[in-house]
């Protein structure tokens, strides 16, 4: 039998294999065109959806810190020089300042410690009505600004507040006996009073993923609540009040409404020394001298805010 003819008449592509079947296509060989982007383009692509963000950052916070940096560098005398920052250095003021805001910060964040613990304690583990709406209340403290809780609190201890005018009500007396708000004891007392919730707010969320049946398991051996609190519910809220309270170091240290809405005419922190500086001195290279030393306090502290947070996982 011939069979030229058939071998002819088969199609070209038996010879390269199988055809592909309808609806298949072929992949396209790595690098061919069409091909995804690779890393250059990706991360080209990165760094164009990164520059908006940069450049308003650079301009609305980097560019003023940079003129603050420059002019603290610039005595009134022109030229460039580390003046100011030896003037500022010298100065007793200055030394007052430091002293009265780094003691008013620490005592206030114990405090905080102290009362934000208790407060969280009760609100978590002891049962009475109104416990949630405590805790979202705690909340919408933190949106609260600081001069409000200072007025709030000139309203009840102020010299004409509710307090005095109940003691000269029930006593005769012409005046009454609250006048220390206008005290560093006062600025503590608000400080206290504003930046509790900013501790009580982790400890919250630490106590509500404790294991509650550790503390079952203790009161029903026959331990107290004391030692319950010491040796269960404390170790597990350290992460938290560490946390919480280099928070409020860094917050207390900057603080300027509080100090400046009591009237404290004898306490005089570092904002409020930049303040009086910048307005009522006119000395520019000055405030700015003292306000970088605050700045880098300030950072430094917020450096330790967040490595304490993170090993919190907060």
């Amino acid at each position: 039998m011939n069979t030229e003819p058939a071998l002819r008449a088969a199609p070209a592509h038996d010879a390269a294999g199988p055809a592909p079947e309808p609806g298949r296509t072929n992949r396209t060989a790595p690098g061919a065109a069409g091909a995804g982007p690779g890393p250059g383009s990706r991360a080209a692509r990165r760094l164009l959806w990164a520059l908006p963000p940069v450049a308003l950052l650079a301009l609305f916070f980097l560019h003023p810190l940079a003129l603050v940096v420059r002019q603290s560098l610039q005595p009134d005398g022109g030229g460039t020089s580390l003046q100011p920052y030896t003037d500022v250095f010298a100065s007793a003021a200055f030394r007052e300042a430091l002293w009265t805001t780094v003691w008013i910060a620490l005592a206030a964040t114990a405090g905080c410690l102290v009362l934000g613990f208790l407060l969280a304690l009760v609100i978590a583990f002891v049962p009475f009505p109104g416990a949630k709406a405590l805790a979202r209340f705690v909340d919408v403290f933190l949106s609260f600004p600081s001069f409000l809780i200072t007025l709030a609190l000139l309203f009840l201890y102020g010299r004409t507040g509710m307090a005095n005018g109940l003691w000269t009500q029930a006593t005769g007396a012409a005046h009454g006996p609250f006048d220390f708000l206008t005290t560093p004891w006062g600025v503590l007392l608000a400080e206290v009073t504003y930046f509790t919730p900013f501790v009580m707010r982790p400890l919250l969320a630490a106590f509500a993923q404790l294991d509650t049946a550790q503390l079952e398991a203790a009161g029903s051996l026959g331990a107290r609540a004391p030692h319950i609190v010491r040796r269960i519910i404390l170790p597990e809220a350290l992460p938290a009040l560490a946390a919480g309270g280099s928070l409020v170091l860094v917050l207390c240290l900057n603080e300027f409404g509080i100090v400046l809405f009591t009237g404290a005419k004898g306490v005089t922190t570092l904002p409020m020394l930049v303040y009086g500086k910048a307005i009522l001195e006119s000395d520019y290279p000055g405030a700015c001298a003292v306000a970088v030393v605050n700045v880098l306090i300030s950072v430094g502290l917020y450096g330790l805010y967040r490595v304490v947070s993170r090993r919190a996982g907060a």
